[in-house]
């Protein structure tokens, strides 16, 4: 099966999970408090539905556009515009009529879910998988400086102590932190043996952000061949395990991740790859596939697991939930920035997070993450999406007025032509990306 459709399946698996328990966080409450739910749907029933079948008042399906879900609650102004029912007096059971309380907590509902789902889901992989972790003990040959930080001190070798005055547990994570986690200070000890700390600016993450730099710290790793995968480009082009990377193209390779970028560079291209075997140098062409990969690893740095007791897995849980909220909310800025802009992505770009072999803890660790992104773009305060219902009524909570319906009407189709465009420019530049390679 190729990987597109592993992933694709994936993503549909994944949506349909969240989308269903998103709804049904809207539904469950608007029953306890004895609200008429007309139509519940994984995905949109646009003209037909492939499946739908009604149960007591409610119509449950699934409609043919996967673009996500609704419940349709009766006397309520959302995506149907159901102009219709809403001229009518006001009924018992209809959303308008219950207490603007009841009709906060049912709005809040599918947020909650996806907040509490995301924990769950990291609680339950934690104490199922464990963690992973690199020492600095684990990477003797320290990290490979980007010449943009060598102007704070940094150098080649340099192998990261603390973080702000904390030990630093997991060396892999050293550009996240930098980026979202407000680094003021680093301890690092250099390749002859001594330790500083280095002060660095306040808007350091702006500054990788605004310059293109990323990853400025790169683990050193020597590019020699540990894994070369059956069928693929590189065992196909005669490269065998054990081979040492000298050259691409003819330029210097010294360290993996130096191969890894001119991989990324060259993806779908054709390339020369000097090789050392048997200290014999060689040279050989290998085709690029489109993910910048040719299906070989390098002998890698050892990686630590720690288990976690029921209990502790609740507290890792929650606690890796909250910085992943946070980094995903503090990363959101930049989307308003005109690079940021061009970074968005739709459908393709939230595919390609599942990896291209079916694996269940990355596919657990990506439908969480997903989870909590939907709880915080479901709460923004536009109209059309739950946020906005919540705006309305906390406004009308602390006025004591409510909005009248014609507004609320052309709140929700303003919101809806929004999400549509935001929709459409997220897509379109995944299509821009691939065409373009990038």
């Amino acid at each position: 099966m190729s990987p597109f459709i592993i992933k694709t399946l994936q993503l549909l698996l994944s949506l349909s999970i969240l989308i269903v328990l998103h709804e049904l966080g809207h539904f469950i409450p608007a029953k306890l408090f004895k609200t008429r739910v007309e139509k519940f749907y994984l995905f949109f029933d646009v003209k037909y539905s492939l499946f739908k079948k009604k149960i007591g008042e409610t119509v449950y399906g699934i409609g043919w556009l996967p673009l996500g879900g609704y419940v349709k609650i009766a006397g309520m102004i959302d995506e149907s515009m159901d102009k219709e029912q809403m001229a009518g007096p006001p009924q018992p059971w209809e959303f308008r009529s219950k207490p603007a309380w009841q009709r906060l907590i049912i709005m809040l509902g599918g947020v909650t879910v996806n907040i509490v789902l995301g924990f769950l889901i990291y609680m339950i992989i934690i104490f199922t998988w464990g963690t992973s972790y690199v020492t600095t003990e684990d990477i003797p040959k320290g990290y490979e400086v980007a010449e943009n930080f060598e102007k704070f001190g940094f150098q080649d070798g340099d192998r990261i102590l603390k973080v702000n005055g904390k030990d630093f547990k997991d060396a892999r994570e050293i550009n996240m932190y930098l980026f979202l986690r407000d680094v003021k200070n680093v301890t690092i000890l250099s390749s002859n043996g001594s330790s500083k700390t280095i002060d660095l600016p306040e808007d350091i993450g702006k500054k990788m952000f605004e310059e293109g730099v990323m990853e400025p710290f790169g683990i050193r790793i020597k590019p020699v061949l540990d894994t070369v995968l059956v069928n693929k480009p590189a065992l196909a082009a005669g490269l065998l395990k054990g081979d040492i990377i000298t050259s691409v193209n003819d330029k210097k390779i010294e360290w993996w991740h130096e191969f890894r970028n001119e991989l990324s560079a060259n993806k779908n291209k054709e390339i020369r790859i000097g090789y050392l075997r048997n200290n014999i140098e060689n040279s050989l062409t290998v085709v690029v596939s489109d993910e910048g990969k040719i299906g070989a690893g390098p002998v890698s740095y050892n990686i630590n697991r720690e288990s976690y007791s029921f209990g502790q897995s609740i507290s890792k849980g929650f606690d890796y939930s909250y910085w992943k909220l946070h980094d995903y909310i503090t990363q959101f800025k930049y989307v308003f920035t005109k690079k940021g802009a061009t970074q968005i992505g739709g459908f393709a770009a939230i595919g390609n997070m599942f990896p291209p072999k079916w694996n269940w803890a990355v596919f657990w660790h990506t439908t969480a993450f997903i989870s909590i992104i939907l709880a915080f773009m479901n709460i923004l305060p536009i109209p059309a999406l739950d946020g906005g219902h919540v705006m309305f009524l906390l406004y009308e909570i602390i006025t004591g007025r409510k909005p009248n319906d014609k507004f609320m009407e052309y709140a929700q189709l303003t919101g809806f032509i929004i999400l549509i465009a935001l929709l459409l420019f997220a897509n379109g530049n995944d299509i821009y990306r691939a065409i373009v390679g990038k």
